[in-house]
């Protein structure tokens, strides 16, 4: 099986004996990469504003800053935990931990947009071999059991951490220097690679053809698609640039599906979407991947440039959501087994649209509670129950063996749709802003009632993410599974992690 699916059923593949105890350095190894990416990806966003002052970043730049990284990492995921399996996971995991230093040191040094953006493409490249071979390296480190269960429990708390503390810690460096939020994770990639050197035993690996062909379409696919939108505001829809962008996007598109159809070893076998509750259960990830990112984004600005808050205070102020979707998560976890999926999804878009209906309304002046805490915390509470109850839709009557590719499947579909989304939600911002009569490029420049134009772009954003999760309710709607099929599909992945099927 694909270690792009995590499984851990490849256990007997290790050439080490297996741990009986999750205690000891390995571990700090196997989830370190895990919280380094999560902390990552949360610091960026509210080191932005800094960023772009400081590399007089453009719009477009800055939108470039956060989807470079999450699309290379979403369309090259599969391709990632592909390379686990050919070469062996602790190989292709040290690959991807000493790519991810490295780029995030370029990162961290950078004086110009187009270094920080291909830096931040290439840790998207190392995220995408290190994160799947390093959750297989769990199945061939430790025994199935409780060594394993605790193995899984540490590196999901990891993400947990990372998530939360991202938003202080990226608040904090940021005061000092936004290049810290880069730099911190070199010191912390060399322990990761000192540990996994030694500590890390080797796996088996096959001979297989990888799928290079699709991972490359999909990828330039998806960033021509982005280019379409983050350069449509400011050239003009029906400039050379964009129709030619526009046309690579579907060029690739194509060339993906009729690739996918003759390789070997296709990233997306076409029999995933053999089934309409499966179809529709991916597309309402898709756009619901992107209200998550698009959420966090947008708001995170907001607070910055519109309401003026230091990195360190949005950061702070931006806790409740996270706390909100963890609420949200414990919440669809207990009800997935008594609730029809489609009705949990839609009841977390309604939180959704309730909060970005009440953000549409807000303007420069509001204080932080009620006004900004409402939205933030009924949107992280809605996008938390459909973060559940979603990728288990995606494994519903899939056998113990297909659910980790399935759901790696679903990890790249969620991974692709949250920069798509972001850009095209960015670009309706930009087009506001612009109508108002505001402007684009650092906020310290910008006039008082350019500020308002851009409050207004913003607000008038959130309107069009609303948009966003009512076709994620509409889409679920035609989702047919039952809560017996969610419930048996909750206890089969639970017993495929722990390596008791």
């Amino acid at each position: 099986m694909s270690a792009a699916g995590g499984s851990p059923g490849s256990a007997e593949q290790s050439t080490a004996p297996l741990a009986s105890s999750v205690l000891g350095i390995a571990i700090i190894a196997i989830t370190g990469m895990q919280l380094m990416s999560t902390l990552d990806g949360t610091i960026v966003i509210v080191a932005l504003p800094r960023m772009q002052a400081e590399l007089d970043l453009s719009d477009a730049g800055k939108s470039w800053v956060i989807t470079a990284y999450v699309l290379t990492f979403g369309g090259l995921l599969l391709l990632g935990g592909r390379v686990g399996d050919a070469i062996g996971q602790k190989r292709a995991f040290l690959s991807g931990v000493g790519v991810f230093t490295l780029a995030s040191l370029v990162c961290g040094l950078a004086n110009d947009e187009y270094t920080l953006i291909a830096a931040r493409a290439l840790q998207g490249m190392g995220a995408a071999v290190a994160a799947p071979t390093g959750f297989a390296l769990i199945a061939t480190t430790y025994a199935v059991g409780q060594a394993r269960n605790q193995a899984m429990a540490v590196s999901a708390g990891m993400q947990a951490i990372g998530s939360v503390l991202g938003l202080v810690l990226g608040g904090l460096l940021t005061v000092i220097s936004w290049r810290l939020a880069f730099l911190m994770n070199v010191p912390i990639g060399i322990v990761i690679i000192a540990i996994a050197v030694l500590r890390i035993g080797e796996t088996h690996h096959e001979r297989l053809k990888l799928d290079v062909t699709g991972a490359l379409l999909a990828t330039l696919g998806c960033t021509a698609a982005v280019l379409v939108f983050t350069q449509g505001p400011p050239r003009g829809w029906l400039d050379p640039w964009v129709v030619g962008a526009a046309v690579a996007a579907v060029v690739c598109f194509v060339s993906f599906l009729f690739a996918e159809r003759k390789a070997e070893n296709p990233l997306v076998p076409f029999s995933v979407f053999s089934e309409r509750n499966r179809v529709m259960t991916l597309i309402s990830w898709f756009l619901g991947g992107g209200v998550l990112l698009t959420v966090t984004v947008m708001v995170g600005l907001l607070a910055q440039d519109v309401l003026g808050y230091s990195a360190l205070r949005a950061g702070i102020c931006f806790l409740p959501f996270a706390v909100a979707v963890g609420v949200g998560n414990l919440l669809a976890t207990k009800l997935a087994p008594l609730v029809a999926p489609r009705w949990l999804i839609i009841g977390g878009g309604l939180f959704v649209l309730a909060a970005m209906l009440y953000g549409s309304t807000l303007d420069r002046s509001i204080p932080y509670f009620p006004d900004l805490f409402t939205p933030i915390v009924l949107g992280g509470f809605g996008i938390g129950i459909i973060s559940v109850v979603l990728p288990l839709c995606a494994v519903a009557g899939v056998g113990p063996r297909e659910i980790g590719p399935v759901s790696a499947i679903t990890l790249m579909v969620q991974n692709l749709g949250g920069p798509l989304v972001l850009v095209v939600i960015m670009a309706v911002q930009t087009s506001r802003t612009l109508y108002l009569g505001g402007t684009t490029g650092p906020v310290k420049n910008m006039t008082p009632a350019q500020l308002d134009a851009l409050g207004y772009g913003y607000t008038y954003s959130l309107l069009w993410v609303a948009g966003v999760s009512i076709l994620v309710g509409i889409a679920a709607f035609w989702i047919g599974f039952s809560a017996r099929d969610i419930a048996r599909a909750q206890h089969t992945k639970e017993a495929v992690e722990a390596g008791e099927l």
